[in-house]
C-alpha cells in the first residue's frame, strides 16, 4: 500500500541502477536529482537535475587510460564521479539512493553520507549492495518499502522472476551448453562477475573464469586462451556497443585470438553492458533474455535488436 510518506517524497538517485528501480516502481515523478549517467528511461529522466560530474570524459580516453585514471588493476582508486554538494543541498531530498559496491563506478556511500550530514534536513541514505540476481531483485523491494510502495515492488519482483524462469525453461534443454567468457573491461582484461555468471547460466550457458556473486579481478589473456570458450561476451562497464567496437583491436590483435573456438565460429558478441549487464537494476532480466538469443537462438520476450547484441567481427545480429 502506498503511504502518505511517498506522495511528497523527494528522491535523489546517485546510482543509475537505482534510477532504473525508481522507474520500475513508477516513481520517476519523485526524482529531483540524478547522476550524469542516469539515462533510463530517457524521456523520464532528461529533465531531472544532475548533481554529479565526471573527472574526465571517458570517450576521450582509451580503456587503459581510464583504468589507470581510477587506480589501475586494483580498481580501488578515485571515483569517476564528483558530487555537487551545494546542488544536493538545494534539492532538499528526503531520500538519497547510493551504493557501497564499487567506489569507482558511482559515488561512494561514505562520500554521500558525509555530504548528507552537512544538510539541514532529515534525509535518509539507502545504500544498495547487490551481488547476485536475487539480490538485484530484492533491492526492488528494499527501495519500494522505503518509498512507500512495497506491494507494488513485490509484484514487480514476482514478474521479473517469472521472466527469468521463462528464460530457464526455454533454454534448459538446449544442448550443447556453450562455455562462455564474459569480458567486463578490455585493458586490462577483466571478467564479469557478480550477477553476470547467473545470467549466463539462466540462459543455458556455462560461465567461465568468474563465479556467481564474485567481485572479480583482472585476468590474463593466457587464462582466456586456456579456457577455450565457445562464446565470448564483450560488455565493458559503462560502454555502449559503439564505444566498445572502437577498441575491438584490443582483442583481435591478441596472440592466438583467431584460434579461440568462439572466434572460429564467429560467436564473439558485443552487448549493451550499461543497459543489461553492468548495472544491478531490473533490466538485468532483459540481459538474460538477450543471452537466450545469443547462446541458443531462442526468443524470450521482445525480439533482440542489433543495439542489444551484435557480433564483434561482422556486426550481424
Amino acid at each position: 500500500m502506498r503511504t502518505a510518506y511517498s506522495h511528497g517524497m523527494r528522491i535523489v538517485s546517485l546510482l543509475p541502477a537505482a534510477t532504473d528501480i525508481v522507474a520500475e516502481l513508477g516513481l520517476t515523478d519523485r526524482l529531483v536529482g540524478r547522476t550524469h549517467e542516469c539515462d533510463w528511461p530517457p524521456e523520464a529522466v532528461a529533465s531531472v537535475p544532475v548533481v554529479t560530474g565526471a573527472e574526465f570524459t571517458p570517450d576521450d580516453l582509451t580503456s587503459r587510460e581510464i583504468s589507470d585514471a581510477v587506480g589501475g588493476s586494483a580498481h580501488s582508486g578515485s571515483s569517476l564521479y564528483t558530487l555537487d554538494t551545494d546542488a544536493l543541498a538545494a534539492l532538499r531530498p528526503d531520500v538519497v539512493l547510493t551504493q557501497d559496491l564499487c567506489d569507482v563506478c558511482a559515488v561512494s556511500y561514505e562520500k554521500v553520507s558525509r555530504a548528507v550530514r552537512l544538510l539541514d534536513a532529515d534525509t535518509r541514505v539507502l545504500s544498495l549492495e547487490p551481488r547476485t540476481l536475487d539480490d538485484v531483485l530484492d533491492c526492488l523491494v528494499t527501495v519500494g518499502d522505503l518509498l512507500g510502495v512495497r506491494d507494488r515492488a513485490e509484484r514487480q519482483r514476482a514478474a521479473l522472476r517469472g521472466r527469468l524462469e521463462q528464460v530457464s525453461r526455454l533454454t534448459g534443454r538446449a544442448r550443447p551448453r556453450p562455455r562462455v567468457v564474459a569480458i567486463e573491461w578490455l585493458d586490462p582484461l577483466w571478467p564479469a562477475g557478480h550477477w553476470v555468471p547467473e545470467q549466463i547460466t539462466c540462459a543455458g550457458g556455462e560461465p567461465l573464469l568468474a563465479s556467481p556473486g564474485e567481485h572479480t579481478k583482472p585476468m590474463t589473456w593466457e587464462a582466456v586462451r586456456a579456457a577455450r570458450p565457445d562464446v565470448v561476451l564483450v560488455l565493458p562497464c559503462g560502454f555502449a556497443p559503439e564505444r566498445t567496437l572502437r577498441e575491438r583491436e584490443l582483442l583481435t590483435r591478441l596472440p592466438g585470438w583467431d584460434e579461440l573456438p568462439a572466434v572460429r565460429t564467429n560467436r564473439v558478441w558485443v552487448l549493451d553492458g550499461p543497459a543489461y549487464f553492468n548495472r544491478p537494476g531490473p533490466r538485468v532480466v532483459r540481459g538474460a533474455e538477450v543471452l537466450a538469443h545469443v547462446l541458443h537462438g531462442v526468443r524470450a520476450g521482445a525480439a533482440v535488436t542489433s543495439g542489444e547484441a551484435r557480433r564483434l567481427l561482422d556486426g550481424a545480429e
